[in-house]
């Protein structure tokens, strides 16, 4: 469009204005000879003054047009981006209950907590994480809260004891060995959630 530079500015609002004369001129000689209207009025003119030039509906379609383009163009883009925001979020989720059950069986094994005998030293559940145990008259926590899966929105993780095969489903109860989400969704680069 030529408007888009200084120059080009001025000569389209030029071409605004002869237009606009070209238009009244035209109006004008169609008018009756005595240019007057109903009781001896004169009738206002049709076309806007040159300084009152409004937006043709064919402009303001082609702007609507672009803007709907553009906007179908951001949203996969946005959509993108909270899909990514929420894998990091369950990456480091799954990360840090991992580090926790870790924690917990390292103290453990050192003897600072007792626990069941076929537990293997893991922890019961991932609550006693959050609650704590008691090592040597100070109570120890590995884990502030259990987080919020974010993509089921609950805290429910599916949970793997450490006699369960390492792609079940189904959880033995006996001790918490691992952690995933209960999502069915697939992530950004095409694998499960449930086998983060």
């Amino acid at each position: 469009m030529v408007a888009n530079s200084a120059g080009g500015l001025a000569v389209w609002r030029r071409l605004r204005i002869l237009s606009s004369i070209r238009n009244r001129r035209r109006k004008d000689a169609s008018l009756p000879a005595s240019g007057t209207g109903m009781a001896g009025r004169e009738a206002p003119p049709l076309t806007p003054a040159p300084g009152e030039a409004g937006v043709t509906l064919t402009e303001l379609i082609i702007v609507i047009a672009i803007l709907s383009i553009l906007g179908s163009a951001a949203v996969p883009a946005v959509e993108f981006e909270v899909k990514r925001h929420k894998e990091q979020e369950l990456r480091a989720d799954l990360w840090e209950m991992r580090r926790a059950i870790d924690m917990y069986k390292d103290v453990a094994d050192m003897g600072g907590i007792q626990t069941k005998a076929d537990s293997n030293n893991y922890p019961p559940d991932l609550q006693t994480l959050v609650d704590g145990v008691t090592v040597k008259d100070h109570k120890m926590r590995f884990l502030r809260s259990i987080p919020v899966d974010p993509m089921t929105g609950n805290t429910d993780w599916g949970l793997r004891s450490n006699q369960d095969a390492p792609d079940s489903d189904s959880f033995g109860g006996q001790d918490v060995y691992d952690v995933y989400s209960k999502s069915t969704g697939t992530g950004l680069d095409g694998t499960k959630y449930n086998t983060w």
